[in-house]
């Protein structure tokens, strides 16, 4: 791992000249010709593509899970492996539980109408779990128990299998304690292009959520209007704030731990300290050598003149994950406005939203935490309006909408509020 400190002048220029080294790492892969061969030829394009970049020792010869495979994979669960999916299960469940709002709202208006606005879910959902030489149970239960609260019908999972050609056991069992309704052994862009317009053996859905590669996303990013996507993530961001009393080696872990999810990550450490930021910078450097964590990695250090600074530079960069680790910084978290998810105290790691907190870790990145937030059920459910106008409603209303529309050249409108005042 490497590590660079930014010149501080303000956070602004900071948080551009961060944002600025991830956009020359960034790259956009081309996903158009998967796209192409999934629509023409559904099934027989899925199983080739996934034949080629995962199942590559035994081909496959069906996208979908048997359920006796789920079954046998929850029956030959770790037990201890089993508690704890379970208690994170419960824990992302009641956080979720809050947010859900059933009650339809109505507004009466002076003039005699009324307009209601109510949530209902959406039909069906497709969560894609990275896999392959990696399995992701957690973010399995991150993205079913919400849609499960949210109250989803239909729930499938796709992801991709192991050169082997069989899904994770620990990925199977997830899926299947959350509920899940079906399983694909497919991944990579040609899994989201499957669930968005369907083959043969998938039917489309109307929603896609879930983490994934730079192939995944941009598939994403390409079916977004056709379908509903959760986002348009990116790597994995963690800024930390951390005082002059931070355990260095605890904060280089949590910064390390981040670049465990691949190329890319956006690692920030903020301190108003020079002695402390250089230990946790000569800590990552050191944990930053093992295996696993992406030896492209790098941690961007500023030197902050306050904590306030810090708060402003978080603002500014809108990370995925904002860790508070000084007594000082914890005080100003209503002055975090746009972090994914904020973190608070020494004891507080992203590790632990990562699983079990009960918080999700679908969030927003790349900046988008200034207009987006995590996952949740209202990712998985749509507000629909009705509008009831009574005819004295439509009497008093029905010149406005005539002295309007025939402004904007559309006289038609007019007079189709105005015939029924006269009714």
């Amino acid at each position: 791992m490497r590590v660079e400190q930014i010149e501080w002048r303000d956070a602004t220029s900071a948080a551009i000249a961060i944002r600025g080294k991830v956009e020359q790492m960034s790259r956009v892969p081309d996903v158009e010709p998967i796209r192409r061969e999934v629509c023409a030829e559904g099934d027989e394009a899925v199983l080739r593509l996934t034949n080629r970049y995962d199942a590559t020792d035994n081909a496959l010869d069906s996208l979908r899970v048997e359920a006796s495979a789920i079954r046998a994979a929850v029956d030959k669960m770790d037990s201890a492996l089993r508690e704890s999916l379970e208690m994170a299960i419960e824990n992302v469940r009641e956080v979720a539980l809050v947010q859900v709002v059933d009650d339809a709202q109505t507004v009466e208006l002076r003039q005699g109408q009324s307009v209601t606005t109510r949530t209902i879910p959406v039909g069906s959902v497709g969560i894609y779990a990275p896999g392959g030489r990696a399995s992701y149970p957690s973010s399995v239960l991150m993205c079913a128990v919400p849609a499960r609260v949210a109250n989803v019908d239909g729930i499938v999972l796709a992801t991709p299998p192991r050169p082997d050609g069989r899904v994770a056991e620990s990925v199977l069992a997830a899926a299947s304690l959350c509920g899940i309704d079906e399983i694909y052994a497919m991944g990579g862009a040609q899994a989201i292009f499957a669930l968005a317009f369907g083959t043969g053996t998938i039917d489309p859905v109307d929603l896609i959520v879930g983490p994934g590669n730079a192939w995944v996303q941009e598939a994403k990013r390409r079916v977004s209007g056709s379908v509903g996507i959760d986002s348009y993530a990116g790597p994995s961001e963690l800024m930390v704030v951390a005082g002059s009393d931070a355990d260095a080696e605890a904060v280089a872990l949590d910064l390390c731990a981040q670049a465990e999810h691949g190329e890319g990550a956006v690692l920030v450490l903020a301190c108003t300290d020079e002695p402390t930021l250089e230990a946790v910078g000569d800590a990552a450097a050191k944990f930053g050598e093992r295996p696993g964590i992406d030896p492209g990695a790098l941690l961007n250090t500023v030197l902050v003149p306050s904590i306030v600074d810090a708060i402003e530079l978080a603002n500014a960069l809108a990370p995925e994950h904002l860790e508070l680790l000084d007594d000082e910084a914890a005080v100003l978290v209503p002055e975090v406005t746009t972090a994914g998810c904020v973190f608070v105290g020494a004891n507080s790691a992203t590790a632990f939203g990562d699983y079990v907190a009960g918080s999700n870790h679908v969030l927003p990145t790349g900046g988008a935490g200034r207009f987006s937030g995590p996952l949740g059920p209202g990712t998985f459910r749509r507000r629909i309006t009705s509008v009831h106008v009574s005819s004295e409603a439509a009497a008093r209303l029905a010149p406005h909408v005539d002295r309007i529309a025939r402004a904007e050249g559309l006289p038609v409108h007019g007079e189709s509020a105005m015939i029924r005042s006269k009714q």
